[in-house]
């Protein structure tokens, strides 16, 4: 069973974070709505000396845009399930009851977790 994205700005969190992963033909993007309504986009970084997912990316975005939380988070990813660290990062910033949704390239969500 999957999620249905009935808010737009939810559904908008999947069109930049498809965007962002297709640009760059990275694993996964991400993108992130702060509590303000911004949205920041990422991929993730895979160098020999830096491993980033993409949601951390986006996080650390925001973070570095001065935001003070954030309100939902969407990675699109062939991953199986939403990465604990991720979960991790997004609870330790912005705490809980954040939404995070997972989507597979085909745009389908089939899962969404709170902080």
């Amino acid at each position: 069973m999957s999620v249905e994205l009935t808010d737009p700005e939810d559904a908008k969190l999947l069109t930049l974070a498809r965007a962002a992963r297709a640009r760059s033909r990275a694993r996964e993007g991400a993108a992130v709505r702060d509590s303000d309504g911004r949205t920041y986009s990422a991929t993730n970084v895979d160098l020999p000396t830096l491993q980033l997912s993409a949601l951390e990316v986006a996080v650390a975005m925001a973070i570095s845009g001065g935001v003070k939380g954030l309100e939902a988070g969407l990675v699109v990813t062939d991953g199986l399930a939403l990465n604990d660290r991720d979960v991790s990062v997004v609870r330790e910033f912005a705490g809980a009851d954040v939404a995070l949704y997972r989507a597979t390239p085909d745009d389908t969500v089939p899962d969404m977790r709170t902080t």
